[in-house]
């Protein structure tokens, strides 16, 4: 028979293994939340009903990269299988969790490999998410995306091409924006401003490296002679006339 001593010290080294073993093998609840968001994206890229409706909470407020905004009912019924031919995968990058209390704020990008009926395709999404603690269980109560926009494929165009933007354009009396030569390419610059360097997306439409939600769109009249410039952007145009 054990000693008293034995007996009580395998008793205390009983009782504090319970104690430890399951707080070292428990999960966190940064990782609880990264591993469940990662299901979520995995779920929308295969259309897994049973998973979204499983992590969205009743009452979530979801605006997708189109800028509409779905209740739960709306991105489980609309979840579906992928169409033959096609599949998606999206994998998070620069994942980022802050918890506060019952609250987790996360922000990642959604990197989505998509193979279109023989073409690969990337786009990368810029999300956030809030997950809320109800009981035992982690929800999403919000989600919002947007669309990385990346630049386009530039083209290059002959020297006699950009020869004809060169010029100055104007909107109203005090807005002036100059478009000269630029090696093989063309700049343009506000007023007297540094000119800044542009790439051809197609003939007569241009882009900033870096600013690819813009375009530049010079407008010709009716015998090809350019007549305006416009400044695009998110489909909304600003139109100067050129001078001379």
């Amino acid at each position: 028979m054990l000693p008293i001593h034995r007996i009580i010290a395998s008793v205390a080294l009983a009782s504090l293994a319970s104690m430890t073993i399951p707080a070292r093998c428990a999960e966190s609840v940064e990782a609880l939340i990264r591993r469940q968001s990662q299901e979520f994206s995995d779920a929308s890229a295969s259309g897994n009903a049973v998973v979204l409706a499983r992590y969205l909470d009743d009452r979530v407020v979801f605006m997708n990269e189109t800028g509409e905004v779905a209740t739960k009912k709306d991105i489980v019924d609309s979840a579906t299988p992928t169409p033959k031919g096609q599949s998606n995968q999206l994998t998070q990058e620069d994942f980022h969790v802050e918890v506060h209390g019952p609250v987790a704020v996360t922000r990642f990008t959604d990197a989505l490999t998509q193979q279109f009926h023989g073409q690969t395709q990337h786009i990368a999404f810029l999300s956030t998410e809030v997950w809320m603690k109800e009981g035992k269980d982690w929800r999403m109560v919000s989600s919002q995306t947007m669309t990385r926009v990346d630049d386009p494929p530039s083209v290059a165009l002959p020297s006699s091409v950009l020869d004809e933007y060169v010029g100055a354009y104007r909107s109203g009396t005090d807005f002036v924006y100059r478009v000269s030569r630029d090696g093989d390419g063309i700049a343009g610059a506000v007023g007297d401003g540094k000119p800044v360097a542009m790439k051809a997306e197609l003939k007569d439409v241009m882009f900033t490296p870096g600013q690819a939600q813009k375009r530049k769109i010079f407008v010709r009249d009716a015998n090809g002679k350019i007549e305006a410039l416009v400044f695009r952007y998110a489909g909304h145009d600003i139109v100067l006339k050129r001078e001379g």
